[in-house]
């Protein structure tokens, strides 16, 4: 009997490296080979399943003999990006699009799904119109120190651009509407218009999530962290320094040097990138 589930099929063919099927061996008897009923049977039906698949799935089959038993492999190849996500026809894109995580087929997000989307259609996320975003509700300093920096370094802008055609030109408003990058960076509370937009931050008693402290506590610390996002890089960092242990050491000329668990810079850069 054949076994082969739609979900990795998708799963495989939304990663880089695709994946490969291996027929012919019994997993539950620490992969002994058992081999196949009919392999060109086999290759047969597995094609059938791939063409289930939008966009279709190819195959690549290898065929070899192993203790004198059949085995069939069929090499699943990772899709082009503009193509992702594959997904099974039978349930449509939203409950039929999988990725791999670890052993598991798991069904992708909405964000996911919408992220693929994006890429092939080259949607801007972040100069997207804030339909309903005021401009009253900027942080004016932080503005203001923003078309300073970008007239000090563009010469021709200070020369011959009003700061609201700056403003339009690197990507803060849109036809006078903030942008989501635009209110992200200079709004005073941007979660009042995407309150899931912010950083949580958890300090673990363990090593691994869902570990328990001696006293039975989930959290050491947990706090949720708003405001723009210059605000929340910095509430994040000092959330990791304030969390971590600092070694004190005292050098050879006997002065006093506190060296923390983790450097801030790289803290800093890590949660910048993410």
């Amino acid at each position: 009997m054949l076994y082969l589930s739609n979900l990795t099929l998708s799963s495989f063919s939304n990663q880089d490296e695709g994946g490969i099927l291996i027929f012919g061996m019994d997993e539950k008897e620490n992969f002994t080979v058992c081999g196949v009923y009919d392999a060109q049977d086999l290759q047969k039906k597995v094609t059938e399943q791939c063409k289930q698949m939008e966009p279709p799935v190819r195959a690549l089959f290898t065929v070899c003999e192993m203790d004198g038993k059949t085995v069939v492999s069929a090499e699943i190849p990772g899709v082009d990006l503009s193509e992702r996500p594959v997904f099974y026809r039978g349930v449509g894109r939203m409950k039929g699009s999988y990725v791999r995580v670890g052993e598991s087929d798991e069904l992708m997000s909405e964000y996911e799904i919408y992220s693929y989307e994006a890429f092939r259609k080259r949607i801007h996320e972040d100069v997207r119109k804030v339909d309903n975003g005021k401009m009253l509700l900027l942080d004016d300093r932080r503005l203001s120190d923003y078309l300073t920096a970008v007239k000090r370094e563009r010469k021709n802008l200070a020369e011959h651009v009003t700061d609201e055609e700056i403003l339009e030109l690197m990507g803060v408003t849109v036809d006078g509407t903030l942008t989501l990058a635009g209110l992200m960076t200079f709004s005073r509370y941007p979660q009042a218009y995407f309150p899931q937009f912010c950083i949580t931050a958890v300090v673990f008693p363990g090593t691994e999530q869902g570990e328990l402290a001696e006293d039975g506590a989930r959290f050491i610390d947990n706090k949720r962290i708003t405001g723009a996002i210059p605000d929340m890089l910095e509430e994040a960092v000092e959330f990791v320094r304030r969390n971590s242990r600092t070694k004190t050491i005292i050098d050879d000329n006997g002065h006093r040097i506190d060296k923390p668990e983790y450097p801030l810079r790289a803290v800093r850069e890590a949660v910048l990138n993410a």
